[in-house]
């Protein structure tokens, strides 16, 4: 936690924001045949990620999803974690962010996005912290303010939960948590699911 430019920035955050593909996952989708019919799509996500989505809950910071794509697999992540906003569907996702943060009732110097790929770039554009995996397409991490050491679907997202808990000053109560075994449970509240039809 030496870098104060990040540290400043990341103090702030009341929602963390994030694409799916290449973020939450390693980008690769797989399709298997439904049993009526159609193809199944199948995502791989990080239990690392999970942890640390979990952890931003539990003290306070809200999460939510902006992807291009819908998918079941998706949907059932985000509840899992409990994540409050599901945006999916949408190419253009500067209205979603607005429309979020309207909701949400934070700046969008209070939020903090991850994405991978350019059509990410005009949401980093506009957010407090903007954030890239490894692994992002080069414009995305010339444009990112903190660059994760790890890549997409791999623990990136978990480097970016575990900077703004530290940054908030969580970090010591997380590490009770652990030294207590004495894990809270996911508080609860209603999910916001947006679907976006027009590009598909």
């Amino acid at each position: 936690m030496k870098d104060i430019y990040f540290v400043s920035r990341a103090k702030k955050i009341k929602l963390l924001l994030m694409d799916v593909d290449g973020v939450l996952t390693d980008g690769k989708m797989y399709s298997i045949p439904g049993l009526r019919g159609g193809d199944i799509e199948i995502k791989g996500f990080s239990s690392l990620d999970g942890i640390g989505l979990r952890l931003l809950r539990n003290f306070g910071i809200t999460t939510g999803l902006i992807t291009g794509r819908r998918s079941h697999s998706t949907m059932a992540r985000a509840r899992n974690l409990c994540m409050r906003y599901v945006y999916q569907g949408f190419l253009s996702k500067v209205k979603p962010l607005e429309d979020i943060a309207a909701h949400a009732g934070v700046k969008l110097d209070e939020i903090a996005y991850i994405g991978d790929d350019l059509t990410d770039i005009p949401v980093m554009r506009k957010v407090g912290l903007a954030c890239a995996p490894a692994n992002s397409v080069n414009e995305v991490l010339k444009t990112a303010h903190f660059r994760t050491k790890r890549n997409g679907g791999d623990g990136a997202v978990r480097e970016v939960c575990d900077l703004i808990l530290k940054s908030r000053g969580h970090w010591p109560a997380v590490m009770k948590l652990v030294d207590e075994a004495a894990w809270e449970p996911m508080p609860k509240e209603e999910i916001i699911v947006v679907e976006d039809t027009r590009h598909h």
